[in-house]
């Protein structure tokens, strides 16, 4: 079915439009990062970034948010990909009811469950370490990673399983060798979503680490918001630190992320 040169410009001008939309805030952001402040002359100031760098302590909630990012997103992704294969492409007693109980975690909000946890943690001695942070937060992205990976593992040919199956290859090495990387765009998005999910979370990181010394990239901004909210080239400039690792991540796997995204859209 042919286009026509009017209905292609009309989508061009929805999409520049919706683009627009969607940019405007993100401008906005980054032109008040680099506005004076009180008391400065007119003109693009870029030592903002470096003076909320330095007065933000932003290299330390930084570094807490990556550690935490890490182990969040390396452990959610490997069971992932092994919960996935099994109810992908496995038969086994149990799988009608286990997967059911996977999907709870989509459904059940972190605010329901993060005071019961919490004092879970405490009972354990857990709180404010790596591990308050990052646990429930794994739970949480293995109940997604488990649902988008059972269903690209169902999507390949049986085909492929059958001639790793020929070749010798044992369930492990057929999930690393040939279904792993015949999924990679899915793999890779399921990587973005999870780190982007992880480097935003405040609730978690607030209640599991109330002392303070592990303070996440949100928490930080947070509370730098607290101590300068006059000073809104600040407060820009402190959000854009925090949200460049993401921006960076998402710049380096767009592609993959992308098709990833489409492959799942044409499944579904």
């Amino acid at each position: 079915m042919r286009v026509s040169r009017a209905e292609q410009m009309m989508n061009y001008a929805v999409l520049a439009l919706f683009a627009l939309f969607a940019l405007a805030p993100i401008l906005t952001i980054v032109r008040t990062a680099f506005a004076p402040r009180i008391g400065e002359s007119p003109g693009l100031h870029p030592e903002n970034l470096l003076e909320a760098w330095r007065i933000g302590g932003f290299a330390e909630s930084l570094g807490h948010s990556l550690v935490v990012a890490v182990i969040v997103v390396t452990c959610a992704v490997v069971l992932s990909v092994g919960a996935g294969y099994a109810f992908g492409t496995m038969r086994f007693r149990g799988a009608g009811l286990l997967f059911p109980l996977f999907l709870l975690g989509l459904m059940i909000p972190s605010e329901a469950v993060v005071i019961p946890l919490f004092f879970d943690l405490r009972t354990l001695g857990l709180t404010d370490t790596y591990a308050a942070i990052a646990l429930p937060q794994i739970a949480q992205s293995i109940a997604f990673g488990t649902f988008w990976l059972r269903a690209q593992f169902r999507s390949l040919p049986p085909s492929l399983l059958e001639a790793a199956a020929l070749d010798g290859a044992g369930p492990l090495r057929a999930l690393t060798r040939v279904l792993v990387p015949a999924s990679l765009p899915a793999v890779i998005t399921l990587v973005v979503l999870v780190f982007m999910w992880t480097w935003n979370e405040f609730l978690i990181a607030l209640v599991m680490a109330p002392a303070g010394r592990l303070r996440t990239a949100p928490l930080g901004l947070a509370t730098f918001q607290g101590q300068y909210t006059a000073e809104n080239s600040l407060l820009a400039a402190g959000a854009i630190i925090v949200a460049l690792p993401m921006v960076i991540l998402f710049l380096l796997l767009q592609r993959h992320f992308i098709r990833g995204m489409l492959e799942g859209a044409s499944k579904e």
